[in-house]
C-alpha cells in the first residue's frame, strides 16, 4: 500500500480524525468534538498519513509545543486496516525528526506502542509525572 504523508493542517480531515479518537482513542474519548476541534486549531504541529489511491486519512498525530525547546506528542493513531505498513513510525519521525523539533525536549503520555515510541527515545512511563484527570464538568 501507498501511503502519503503531510504536515498541512488545511488537508486534516476533521471527520475522520474526531471519528477516531471518539470512538477509538482509550486515552480521550472523553472530549467533546468542540474540544478536539479546538486541539486541532491551537495544535502547533499536525502529521496524517493518507491512503494514496483513495486520498482517505489513515493515520495522525498532534503536537504542542512552545515553539523553542519543548513539544508534547499526542494523539498519534493509525487506523486499523492500514497497521502493520510502518505508518506509526512513519508519522512520529515526520512529527519528531524530520519536523522544526528534532532538538526539543518531547514528552507523551501513554499506556502502549511503548516499542514505537522507544525508537525514538522515549522512556515507559513512571511514577514521576503526575496525571491528573480533568475535573467533572
Amino acid at each position: 500500500m501507498d501511503y502519503d504523508l503531510d504536515d498541512d493542517p488545511e488537508r486534516i480531515d476533521r471527520d475522520a480524525v474526531w471519528t477516531w479518537l471518539s470512538t477509538e482513542a482509550y486515552w480521550g474519548r472523553w472530549r467533546t468534538r468542540a474540544d478536539v476541534e479546538a486541539q486541532l486549531d491551537s495544535a502547533w504541529r499536525v502529521v496524517a498519513a493518507y491512503h494514496c489511491d483513495s486520498g482517505r486519512l489513515v493515520g495522525f498525530a498532534r503536537a504542542i509545543s512552545d515553539g523553542v525547546g519543548f513539544a508534547y506528542l499526542a494523539d498519534v493513531f493509525v487506523v486499523e486496516g492500514h497497521r502493520g505498513h510502518g505508518l506509526g513510525k512513519a508519522i512520529v519521525s515526520r512529527m519528531i525528526d524530520e519536523g522544526p523539533g528534532p532538538h526539543f525536549r518531547w514528552t507523551l503520555f501513554t499506556s502502549d506502542a511503548h516499542g514505537l515510541y522507544r525508537q525514538f527515545g522515549f522512556a515507559e512511563p513512571d511514577r514521576t509525572a503526575l496525571v491528573r484527570p480533568a475535573a467533572p464538568a
